[in-house]
């Protein structure tokens, strides 16, 4: 009974660390599609003019 328990409760900890991985992902995804709108590093290289 306890090995059940003990595997039930590896479970439900790994779904939730899985769940989290995911959320993270897709929320990094959101943010790289929305900043690479921006056209990557909008600011400018040290040592060049601008206009």
């Amino acid at each position: 009974m306890k090995k059940i328990l003990g595997l039930a409760a590896l479970a439900g900890a790994g779904y939730a660390v899985w769940t989290k991985v995911k959320a993270d992902r897709e929320e990094r995804e959101l943010w790289a599609e929305v900043t690479d709108s921006f056209g990557g590093n909008t600011f400018p290289e040290p040592g060049t003019t601008t206009a």
